[in-house]
């Protein structure tokens, strides 16, 4: 194989450029799609609450940890650790992120195929009319227990995410990310507004921004703590790959935060949109929601049918939800996919266009069995194949690799040489106690001791 040269690896054309790439490997269907279900499935806003502070006092945390090991390497996760600490099993982490991201894009292509298959039901008017949670539950049911089409969606958006991926950096993914996610942004606003003004709305806001401190327990905690990993997309090397991107003149402080306020500004967002659009629709309470309501993969797609066909337009605000939805969704595929590839082109000296083809098909291969669980096939619905690879995957193993990140970053190269990185393109960091701190005992304590917990109550 050739080795790779400026346009194989590539760089950001711009700041913002990566800030939109990040804000959309981060933004997705992580903050869209799961934000609500875990909200759903712990406790409404004890979990949010726990969710903001664990982004602020953790996921910013290793979001700038990983920028700042992958703009002074210049590397992907394996090859930073290589270049940083050579000799030194260090390298096992960043292997243990190309798994993660892998294993992770394989169900999560799936959630994507969900995406375009209802921008398809969208465009043949679908959820025209007054459309009730129970005519879209039902849908969503058969939809999902529809093998050949959610094989058929599953396949789709790994060719493209596969095709984008072989474009490189410029080309392909701040190319797509620059101009799409302004302007979901904009269509998540007018969604949310439209939801709180939905009667009855009053009630779901309750549930989803009124803490029941009484409801507060370590397994809040660590799905909080699981979740801002994931939407932030953090613990499996990818910002790793994308502050790899990043030149010297850029300010990575900034960079972390601008990032994170996104991600949880559209999570947010997106509960917003869900829980009153549910409570209006099902004239629940709260305490109701708790003992009666059984939360699934498929919240979202129970609720965007019925918020869209209670608007004027209705119809033109589906095509461009659900298009744009799908965007999110292949930014974070995309994301997902590079972590490998760009493992690949730095380190085995792959063609970008041939190593993203392979991870592709792998991803495709491990992706079956959770396009499956969903009623395509009965003994996997009975295993519930997709959420224990996202209790392992999108939960264990993220949150393992940033407390090893951490632990890298504040033992191995030390905190003052990351400093140093830092402050190249940052006049000042005002935090600088508070996430010195934060790098050397908070992140990796507190995610280590919630991880023992949760390892000991589900798994043992």
């Amino acid at each position: 194989m050739e080795t790779p040269d400026i346009l194989e690896r590539g760089n950001w054309g711009s700041k913002i450029a990566f800030i939109f790439a990040a804000s959309g490997s981060a933004i997705g269907l992580g903050s869209i799609w799961r934000f609500p279900i875990m909200v759903g499935l712990n406790g409404g806003a004890i979990f949010v609450f726990c969710y903001i502070l664990s982004v602020f006092f953790i996921g910013f945390t290793v979001m700038l940890a990983e920028l700042t090991i992958g703009r002074h390497s210049q590397k992907n996760l394996v090859g930073a650790m290589k270049f940083i600490k050579p000799g030194t099993p260090w390298k096992g982490v960043g292997f243990m992120g190309i798994i993660t991201g892998i294993c992770i894009l394989s169900y999560y292509s799936v959630v994507a195929g969900w995406a375009a298959g209802y921008l398809y039901k969208t465009i043949k008017g679908a959820f025209m009319g007054e459309f009730t949670w129970e005519a879209s539950d039902a849908v969503f049911k058969k939809f999902a227990a529809d093998p050949m089409a959610v094989l058929i969606f599953l396949f789709l958006i790994l060719v493209i995410t596969t095709f984008v991926i072989s474009k490189g950096v410029k080309i392909g993914i701040e190319r797509w990310s620059k101009i799409l996610m302004p302007v979901l942004f904009i269509l998540i606003i007018i969604l949310s507004l439209r939801a709180v003004t939905l009667p009855g709305s009053g009630t779901g806001l309750s549930f989803y921004l009124k803490p029941d401190f009484s409801g507060f327990n370590l397994n809040v905690l660590f799905f909080a703590v699981g979740q801002a990993f994931f939407s932030l997309s953090l613990g499996m090397g990818t910002m790793t790959v994308y502050g790899s991107y990043i030149t010297k003149k850029d300010n990575l402080i900034s960079s972390a935060g601008w990032v994170c306020f996104s991600t949880t500004l559209v999570a947010l967002l997106a509960g917003i949109i869900i829980f009153p659009t549910l409570f209006h629709s099902l004239q629940l309470t709260p305490e109701q929601f708790k003992q009666d309501f059984e939360v699934s993969t498929g919240l979202m797609f129970q609720a965007f049918p019925v918020i869209i066909s209670k608007m004027p337009g209705g119809y033109i605000f589906g095509i461009m939800f659900f298009s744009l939805l799908l965007i999110a969704a292949l930014t974070s595929t995309i994301s997902m996919l590079e972590v490998p590839t760009s493992y690949l082109v730095d380190e085995k000296k792959w063609k970008r266009k041939n190593a993203a083809i392979l991870i592709g098909i792998i991803a495709f291969v491990l992706g079956i069995p959770s396009a499956l669980s969903n009623g395509g096939v009965k003994f996997l619905t009975k295993l519930n194949f997709m959420t224990i690879m996202d209790l392992i995957f999108g939960n264990i193993t993220l949150a393992l690799g940033g407390v090893l990140i951490s632990l890298f970053l504040a033992y191995s190269w030390k905190v003052r040489n990351s400093l140093n990185e830092i402050s190249i393109g940052s006049k000042r960091f005002k935090l600088k106690s508070l996430w010195t701190f934060n790098i050397k005992y908070l992140a990796p304590v507190v995610v280590t001791l919630i991880l023992i917990f949760i390892i000991i109550k589900n798994i043992i």
